[in-house]
């Protein structure tokens, strides 16, 4: 392809569940438009492939409780359309001591469903003293990696290009489109841009139109406890810990997630496994509430997310004609509010029509 120039209407940078749900909202919304989906890699082989895919309906702000609950109704949809996609609803234990009920339900929407839990059957969790537990409602699980190939074969089927394994080495924003520079030599011409790196913030190819959005990386880590759950068991999400403990019934084992406190890290460099220094932050937290499972959990999966300055997602133009626009910084929630950054995303490009290109799409 050295040599070659490719125009298409829009381009998406990161083929993510993030990318990917925003080339799927583009796609419905302006089937006749030429769209490409561009990765370094093939789909959902970085932070996707490594999400644990928990959804559970809650949101510290406004925006994102309105963000959580648009995505919680759009997987519902998308399971009863499609039975087979691997979403995988569980029931839901919270436990905390530090957050009273008003406070609770203002954070979680009212599709939880909170209610105070009676006795706490047996099992490896317990309620520390002084905390309560709560169950809930509204929570699944999703193979994302799995969910991704779904979307990424659909997408194909409806016209949509991809470039898996080309590396971004360009991306300039100009009057009448954006041009992007691949490492294969190819150069594509956009009318518009969606870059949605997911932790690649440092990219040379656009690291300093992202810099002003002050986002930044963290380490992500979750410990695989070896332990079959029991049919039934819920997820348990430790509030105050900003934790959890999921059963994966499809694996088999357990995964334990716990907040790790690294930050500026880069997704090409934290590719070590779990250090001694994560296993002991993760068994001090999860000694607290399920000890006879610190010996089970030696280890795990560690990758890393960007974070958003404010906590919340970050979707907005980058240049000052609105022709790229950067969709992302989900803090650990790339999949849970993926349907909502998507809608986000696509509303600043293309308004709802209901079919066509709209005026001045297709530079």
């Amino acid at each position: 392809m050295a040599g070659v120039t490719t125009g298409v209407d829009v381009a998406v940078v990161g083929a993510g569940v993030i990318g990917c749900m925003v080339a799927r909202e583009l796609h419905a919304r302006a089937p006749q438009a030429s769209l490409m989906v561009l990765d370094r890699d093939t789909p959902a082989s970085g932070a996707s492939r490594r999400s644990a895919g928990l959804h559970f309906p809650r949101g510290a702000t406004e925006r994102i409780r309105h963000m959580a609950a648009l995505s919680h109704d759009h997987y519902a949809a998308l399971r009863t359309r499609h039975p087979g996609v691997p979403l995988h609803p569980l029931p839901m234990m919270l436990i905390s001591a530090a957050t009273g009920e008003r406070a609770l339900r203002d954070v979680y929407l009212p599709v939880a469903r909170l209610r105070r839990a009676g006795p706490v059957p047996g099992g490896p969790v317990r309620v520390p003293e002084g905390a309560e537990a709560w169950t809930g409602e509204g929570c699944h699980y999703a193979d994302v990696h799995g969910l991704t190939q779904f979307v990424v074969r659909r997408l194909r089927a409806g016209g949509v290009v991809f470039r898996e394994g080309a590396r971004v080495t360009g991306l300039r924003p100009g009057e009448r489109d954006v041009e992007l520079r691949l490492g294969t030599g190819e150069v594509v011409r956009a009318g518009r841009v969606v870059l949605a790196p997911g932790p690649w913030l440092a990219e040379p190819a656009w690291r300093d139109l992202v810099a002003p959005l002050g986002a930044r990386v963290k380490k992500v880590v979750a410990l695989h406890v070896d332990v079959a759950p029991a049919p039934g068991d819920p997820v348990v999400v430790l509030h105050d810990e900003d934790a959890f403990l999921l059963p994966l019934h499809d694996r088999g084992h357990w995964l334990f997630s716990y907040t790790c406190p690294e930050w500026d890290v880069g997704p090409d460099a934290v590719t070590g496994g779990v250090s001694a220094r994560n296993l002991r932050e993760a068994h001090a937290v999860l000694a607290r509430y399920a000890p006879e499972l610190v010996r089970h959990a030696p280890a795990g999966r560690v990758f890393c997310d960007a974070y958003g300055p404010g906590r919340e997602p970050l979707v907005g133009p980058l240049d000052p004609a609105g022709r790229v626009v950067f969709a992302g910084a989900a803090g650990g929630s790339g999949y849970r509010l993926a349907p909502a950054i998507a809608a986000e995303a696509a509303g600043l490009l293309l308004p709802k029509k209901p079919s066509g290109v709209p005026e001045g799409m297709a530079s």
